[in-house]
């Protein structure tokens, strides 16, 4: 199974608050366990708050998730053993719609990590005006250190455990790192067989994220990395810069960064250092993305690929390029790999990859940023046109699937470029202040029950 955008012990982070935790059972390999993302989020948030005066009920209310659900659940493994597995699903706030959000595989999921990414659903889906709220789950395991078999059977068990706090109505998984298409086909046809039989029609949308023959929808695989796409051109019509003939570099080549690296290779872009937790290749006449792509997909990772030099994480970071595409795991982004970093943009294609001691010097190097929280929120988007048409009992073109994600994404982009310019913050706090404001709207007008 080649995961979203994989596990790394290479892609390791790079706050002082660090501790070794193993990749698996047994295994030697270890990261290093992230800082505290949550209060990273809270943070934001906070600023955020003050740049709008929102309201401190407000506030008060966003500042912790709705539900935090913890389910350790047995697993027959292949040899006969019984495995504990623990699982979480925290749901952050659903006052514009069902939680929505992915499922995370990875040995270093913690309820403190899913809690920042469920809070962050909540700023993505407002900002892009999508009727949902923000939620995020994951296990605590490394898939790749299972069979095929006993990944479906953890997968099924866990959302049998999680019963009917998941619906197509109430909280809607997706793919994100560790899990794909295959894993949310395994999470929807075991949802389906825990509902009555005149029912098992109408819960195709308890997730998104499926196989299109099994209801997902044209464009999903690629729409995280297409909606940074957009972004990416829109920031260079505003700077005036020709794409053709730039250059980039990516951290993480999974679902993301692949389909990242595709999509501007056509405008004319060339992927020149590429990284993954396998390690780090450069290739200064530019990689075939799609070559590379096929291979990530076939072997799990870049190691071994003819056409890179191999060279290590400092000089990766070092490396010359217009573009700069973190798209793996958080904390990705500190204070040194921010001092190293030689570009005029930095796109977030996977969720909090810079801390905020890193993000504080690339933009006072006059490096420009494109926060997650708008950057990589075309997956959340192209979700909600899958929930809509399964809904509908529709089946849209892919053309029509780009085209709305297009008007979507340039429409987030230009309202927080502008906010950004009219406050003088930079764009991540104006993401986030553009989504308090249209969640504090709701809470005014609705008012707290009873």
């Amino acid at each position: 199974m080649t995961p979203a955008d994989p596990p790394s012990e290479t892609l390791r982070t790079s706050s002082a608050q660090t501790s070794t935790i193993p990749l698996a059972p047994g295994s030697s390999r270890s990261i290093l366990k992230e800082y505290d993302f949550f209060k990273v989020v809270q943070d934001y948030l906070d600023r955020a708050a003050k740049t709008i005066d929102l309201q401190e009920f407000v506030r008060t209310i966003l500042s912790q998730p709705k539900n935090e659900l913890i389910i350790n659940f047995p697993v027959k493994m292949d040899n006969g053993e019984v495995r504990l597995f623990k699982g979480y699903r925290v749901q952050h706030n659903n006052l514009l719609g069902p939680f929505k959000g992915g499922m995370r595989f990875h040995p270093s999921v913690t309820l403190d990590d899913v809690k920042a990414l469920a809070a962050m659903m909540t700023w993505k889906c407002a900002l892009m005006r999508i009727p949902y709220g923000g939620g995020k789950g994951g296990i605590k395991f490394d898939p790749h250190s299972v069979s095929k078999g006993e990944l479906q059977r953890i997968t099924r068990r866990f959302t049998h455990a999680l019963g009917e706090n998941i619906g197509p109505e109430y909280d809607i998984p997706a793919p994100d790192v560790g899990t794909n298409s295959q894993t949310m086909a395994w999470m929807m046809d075991t949802y389906s067989n825990m509902v009555g039989a005149a029912n098992k029609q109408t819960v195709k949308g308890v997730v998104t994220g499926k196989p299109v023959a099994s209801g997902g929808t044209l464009g999903r695989a690629k729409a995280t990395g297409q909606g940074a796409v957009f972004c990416i051109v829109e920031w260079a019509k505003e700077k005036a810069f020709d794409l053709e003939g730039s250059t980039m570099s990516v951290q993480g080549f999974g679902n993301v960064g692949s389909h990242l690296a595709v999509i501007l290779s056509r405008l004319g872009v060339s992927t020149v250092a590429v990284g993954d937790h396998s390690g780090y290749l450069f290739n200064p006449e530019g990689f075939n993305a799609h070559k590379l792509q096929d291979w990530v997909e076939e072997h799990g990772s870049i190691a071994g690929y003819p056409g890179g030099k191999p060279i290590t994480r400092e000089e990766f970071f070092k490396q010359k390029v217009d573009i700069f595409a973190p798209c793996a795991l958080e904390n990705q982004i500190g204070e040194s790999e921010a001092k190293w970093i030689d570009c005029k943009m930095v796109v977030e294609g996977a969720n909090g990859p810079c801390n905020p001691a890193g993000e504080k010097i690339v933009l006072e190097r006059g490096i420009d940023i494109i926060p997650d929280v708008l950057a990589n929120s075309g997956g959340v988007t192209v979700s909600y046109y899958e929930w809509v048409q399964n809904k509908r009992s529709e089946s849209w073109t892919e053309e029509e699937v780009d085209h709305k994600l297009e008007k979507a994404m340039t429409r987030a982009y230009r309202e927080v470029a502008d906010f950004a310019r009219q406050n003088k913050v930079d764009r991540r706090i104006a993401a986030y202040a553009i989504a308090l404001a249209r969640i504090e709207a709701v809470y005014k007008e609705r008012e707290i029950f009873p």
